[in-house]
């Protein structure tokens, strides 16, 4: 898993053995099951989560129905919001599989980054990337229809059509799991 860690990395800046190292040191690695919460709402927590393999979502729970917002596939990164303004999480993170991740905190990278300023370069270059994404995102959703945002979806991340169970992509969509059922069958049946 390193590897794979590492290649994403030098897109981002070279490493030296020394700075490979120093990442292996701080014990990132994380094998998560299934169904596993890794963060609930009102819990504070300091961890940021980088996926290396497997799928996570964010939800919150709205009159005892689970209402996901966001999945989080390889090589993307989630920092929880309570993590930056340091108050208990409004909702919660859990694995939709069996997933690998790197699990540090703001102690961790602050200390890389005094050792290796590079590192701090390439987060603030992720976190630009990360923001523009989550508004183009969030724009878009807004926008769109559900038929719309389903084709979005289709097109933009096909893999989470199979990979995510069918009630929490509606809930993902903003539809019921019954009206995702007929989109499907309407967008079928235009093919």
């Amino acid at each position: 898993m390193e590897n794979i860690l590492f290649d994403f990395i030098s897109k981002y800046v070279s490493l030296t053995a020394d700075e490979k190292n120093a990442i292996l040191s701080l014990d990132l690695f994380r094998s998560v099951k299934k169904g596993t919460i890794l963060l609930n709402e009102g819990q504070r927590s300091k961890d940021s989560y980088f996926i290396l393999k497997g799928c996570i979502r964010t939800y919150y729970m709205v009159d005892s129905e689970e209402k996901t917002t966001a999945f989080y596939t390889e090589m993307e990164v989630l920092t929880p919001p309570c993590v930056i303004n340091k108050t208990p999480s409004e909702y919660y993170v859990s694995c939709t599989e069996d997933t690998i991740l790197t699990v540090s905190n703001a102690d961790m990278e602050a200390a890389v980054n005094s050792k290796f300023p590079k590192f701090e370069i390439m987060c603030r270059v992720l976190s630009e990337e990360m923001l523009a994404k989550q508004r183009i995102d969030f724009d878009e959703f807004k926008t769109s229809s559900p038929e719309q945002r389903y084709v979005n979806l289709l097109e933009s991340r096909p893999d989470l059509i199979q990979r995510v169970p069918q009630h929490q992509l509606a809930s993902f969509l903003g539809i019921t799991p019954q009206s995702l059922s007929r989109l499907r069958a309407r967008i079928t049946d235009k093919k």
